[in-house]
């Protein structure tokens, strides 16, 4: 027999939010990985017509693309870590130097959200008796465990995804014949960001047609111009 406490596991199951940070760290990461190896590829294919060359630039893209993309997310999520831990601090002083004035402002926050008064003021001080600094950061910060920034698991994820989506494209370089080496490029392109997006949408809950069309569509447009870019080299060098 189904207890609440499995009624309510099994609710929240149904919810992806949870799974926001790594999501969209690893979603961006293998996306890029894709679109900027098969970019790289399909300007240096444009531009020449030695499997060498090619297969050196697109393995020198997808190495430093990985250690790029690990780093900046690192750095990033690290510079919103900074900022969440001095608001804390800063939080933490007030609640020391003026308490009622932080009771009365954690009690607006609920009061503005749709409490009555009086019964703001109760829950700001029962949540306050309970954990003070634990309710100010989640209410008034706006910081809580989901969104709350985490600069190795990002950096991690991205890097890591980022590789794992760049290999894709490497992999056409080394087997697929170099004649119209680009379209395949391009054709296999396409068909991992097809991939790609119905799995993020499938486990972020979103819809699969909207994120197979809109990675598509800005993944065409930027291997498109990549093309161009190495079509008109080849021809000011040729």
């Amino acid at each position: 027999m189904e207890t609440e406490k499995d009624s309510l596991d099994s609710y929240l199951e149904n919810h992806y939010i949870h799974r926001s940070n790594w999501l969209r760290a690893a979603v961006l990461g293998a996306n890029d990985g894709i679109l900027s190896t098969a970019s790289l590829a399909i300007g240096v294919a444009a531009a020449s017509e030695f499997r060498d060359t090619l297969v050196l630039a697109t393995l020198a893209g997808m190495v430093a693309g990985a250690l790029s993309m690990a780093a900046g997310e690192y750095v990033s999520v690290s510079s919103q870590t900074d900022i969440e831990n001095a608001d804390i601090e800063r939080e933490k002083k007030e609640l020391e130097e003026m308490p009622e004035i932080e009771l009365h402002r954690l009690a607006e926050i609920y009061e503005k959200r749709g409490l009555k008064k009086e019964t703001a003021l109760t829950v700001a001080q029962e949540l306050s008796a309970h954990d003070v600094l634990g309710a100010h950061i989640r209410d008034e910060l706006g910081i809580n465990e989901i969104s709350q920034a985490k600069p190795l698991q990002a950096a991690f994820a991205s890097g890591a995804a980022f590789t794992v989506g760049g290999l894709l494209p490497f992999l056409v370089t080394l087997f697929i014949p170099m004649k119209n080496m680009e379209f395949s490029l391009y054709g296999s392109a396409v068909v991992f960001l097809i991939i790609l997006g119905a799995m993020a949408a499938k486990a972020g809950g979103s819809s699969v047609l909207k994120a197979v069309m809109r990675i598509t569509f800005w993944g065409t447009v930027a291997m498109g111009l990549t093309a161009l870019t190495g079509s008109l080299f080849n021809v000011v060098i040729g």
